[in-house]
């Protein structure tokens, strides 16, 4: 069962989408939460930005898995996608891959703020939530505000997954966050990046998986409970994100 309601952000109207389990509504149990980005590709594909999406909807409802989902709509009115899940301005890395300066991003602390102080009070005071269970997930930019979001607040977001991460447009900062902040709080993460992220670009997709292996090797090396994945071939599409939402899912509501 999907819900969807509106909400005030950045000065403009944005949808959340929640999805609730099979049985929600005749039970009385609690259930964790899992906040997403991106949310036109979450759900349904009728909104999809670029005609696809997770379908994740049907994947809970064929097996049952009780866990609450909240997608938040993207901006997409210009850079501002890239404005708000990136915390600070592009970088050096980004401008190595993308072959040209950007100035944008820098609204990410404010996004995640959001989330925290105003969404996250909002779904447990409306919803039947184990508040001490918020989870998070994203897909590309998605998948660095969610660590982002992770390394900010430990406490909160215990479990976090990202699949194929745009580290690349704060490489320099999220590197140097994750190796100063305590992570002690965090339970456990998921990264996973495809060999073949731009198909047509050799380097761009070897200099991706760079930027991931990179930030993988700082949460190992802080003793993080962490599981990478490299998928060979995988593009940087939706098609291929599909398919590893079992992987996303086990991966949240597993205790290994």
């Amino acid at each position: 069962m999907l819900e969807i309601f509106t909400v005030r952000l950045f000065n403009q109207e944005r949808n959340i989408r929640v999805y609730l389990p099979n049985n929600y509504d005749g039970s009385t149990i609690k259930y964790p939460v899992l906040y997403m980005h991106d949310g036109q590709n979450v759900f349904g594909r009728e909104e999809a930005i670029g005609g696809e999406s997770l379908e994740l909807h049907a994947y809970l409802e064929k097996n049952n898995v009780d866990l609450i989902v909240v997608a938040i709509d993207q901006n997409t009115a210009g850079d501002e996608r890239i404005n708000e899940y990136c915390p600070w301005r592009n970088g050096e890395f980004s401008e190595r891959l993308l072959g040209s300066k950007s100035e944008s991003g820098g609204k990410g602390a404010k996004y995640v703020d959001f989330i925290v102080n105003d969404l996250k009070p909002f779904i447990d005071g409306k919803y039947r939530t184990l508040e001490e269970k918020s989870f998070m997930a994203g897909i590309s930019l998605g998948g660095l505000i969610s660590i982002y979001a992770a390394s900010c607040y430990p406490h909160i977001f215990k479990r976090a997954a990202a699949l194929s991460p745009a580290f690349y447009r704060n490489q320099e900062k999220i590197e140097e966050m994750l190796k100063s902040t305590s992570l002690s709080h965090i339970e456990k993460l998921y990264l996973d990046c495809g060999t073949a992220e731009v198909p047509t670009n050799n380097q761009i997709s070897e200099l991706f998986l760079l930027s991931n292996k990179s930030v993988y090797e700082i949460l190992k090396n802080k003793g993080m409970n962490i599981n990478f994945s490299i998928i060979d071939g995988a593009e940087h599409h939706y098609l291929a994100f599909k398919k590893r939402v079992h992987s996303l899912i086990e991966f949240f509501i597993s205790d290994k």
